[in-house]
């Protein structure tokens, strides 16, 4: 069967749980199509598929490219990609939304007046569709996804049951199937097997930024937050001489970012590194610090590793930690609420990443702030590197208590094994 997969083009999780999914999908064609930071993930990880098509962002709205492809396709994957869920739709493929994030998504509009859009939305034209639906915000489109979808995958996480009860209870009659963690379940295995030091550089820590790039941050624009890492690193080694090999990962280091630096004995490696070499780094670096996305989460606990939280770069990471407070792992994280206790953070996804970026400016231009994010952040390390073996056991058993769920692979084999 050929299956046509695409991704939301917004950080590193859309694109990392859709690789995930087509390395559990072997025996199909698997086919990318998908543009941005979503593509970049998708080629540096190009063993998953069997074809990538990337699109150019003007070309993307209208894209006979990518209508072809839906046309020569016999079932469709996205992964939180609202629009591809909508073309498929139109185009009468057989779509299955995968949503990591399910219980994040904010709606004005009422599910039930949702349902009712979904229930009438015109298939005769995707303008048409788009306008029917125009009157949803983004976080709306989601939801929308997962009506129109014939089948959608949620993945588990505190609070995600009580969202598909509200779904329900909306008189939604869309198949939803909740699964535990969205991963590479034989990367995890081999990076598990791997003998620490082999490949490589043994390093003392791992600082993974994730893909960085959504609707709103970029690596050359509303980048203040990595500028703040790039002054930061150099004060994490000056405080903690017991680092002397550091890998710093992300979509931001692939171009001018990256590269090997030496001082005073010391080594820092910035490197965009495809998944499965990431999760062996992971697997073998004692210690991590880790913007708080919910796969790189999962990959770290799955391998037995606690890591600490970074602090927020948008969104998506304060709701993550929010709901991860009663964890060990969301008591350490890093918040930048400890630089500026009492700051009010809209409860919105682009005015509060909006707050955020604004927040990493004011901290990487003021030398006292800075001084109190050095600091605190400092307190939170000493926090986490005090722990012992045991507490972080069972910190990782804690968190894959939170997270676990249905086995993916099997949930994801019996979706497509009914729609043959």
């Amino acid at each position: 069967m050929r299956i046509l997969m695409g991704a939301q083009n917004c950080g590193f999780g859309p694109a990392s749980v859709l690789v995930a999914v087509s390395r559990l999908l072997p025996g199909h064609e698997r086919v990318f199509v998908g543009d941005g930071v979503a593509a970049a993930f998708a080629h540096r990880n190009a063993s998953a598929f069997d074809g990538i098509h990337e699109l150019t962002r003007p070309h993307r709205n209208g894209a006979p490219l990518l209508d072809r492809l839906l046309e020569d396709s016999e079932q469709v994957v996205s992964v939180m990609d609202a629009d591809l869920v909508l073309r498929s739709v139109v185009a009468r493929r057989p779509v299955v939304l995968v949503d990591c994030l399910f219980g994040f998504w904010q709606h004005h509009h009422s599910l039930a007046r949702i349902r009712e859009l979904c229930a009438t939305v015109p298939r005769t034209s995707l303008p048409a569709a788009r306008r029917h639906l125009a009157c949803l915000s983004p976080h709306e489109r989601v939801l929308a996804a997962h009506l129109l979808a014939d089948h959608s995958v949620v993945q588990n996480f505190p609070g995600v049951s009580r969202h598909m009860a509200e779904f329900t209870d909306a008189g939604a009659d869309c198949a939803m199937h909740p699964t535990g963690p969205l991963v590479d379940l034989d990367g995890l295995r081999e990076a598990g097997e791997d003998a620490p030091g082999v490949g490589g550089p043994g390093y003392d820590l791992l600082i993974n930024t994730g893909g960085f790039k959504n609707f709103l941050l970029d690596f050359e624009a509303n980048n203040d937050y990595l500028r703040l890492i790039d002054r930061w690193i150099p004060d994490l080694l000056a405080d903690w001489p017991r680092f002397t090999r550091v890998l710093v990962c992300g979509g931001p280091y692939a171009g001018h970012r990256g590269g090997t630096h030496r001082t005073a004995g010391r080594r820092v490696d910035r490197q965009f590194l495809p998944q499965r070499e990431l999760m062996r780094q992971v697997a073998r670096t004692p210690h991590s610090l880790l913007a708080p996305g919910l796969s790189a989460l999962n990959e770290a606990t799955l391998l037995g590793r606690l890591p600490l939280g970074l602090h927020e770069q948008h969104y998506a990471h304060t709701f993550t930690i929010r709901n991860l407070e009663d964890t060990l792992f969301g008591h350490l994280a890093g918040r930048f609420a400890d630089v500026l206790p009492g700051h009010a953070l809209p409860e919105d996804d682009y005015a509060g990443t909006q707050a955020l970026v604004a927040v990493a400016g004011r901290i990487v231009r003021d030398d006292d702030l800075y001084a109190r994010f050095r600091s605190t952040f400092n307190e939170r390390i000493e926090q986490y590197l005090s722990l012992t073996p045991d507490q972080r056991r069972g910190a990782v058993t804690e968190l894959r208590r939170a997270l676990d769920g249905p086995p993916a692979p099997s949930v994801i084999a019996s979706i497509l094994t009914a729609a043959r």
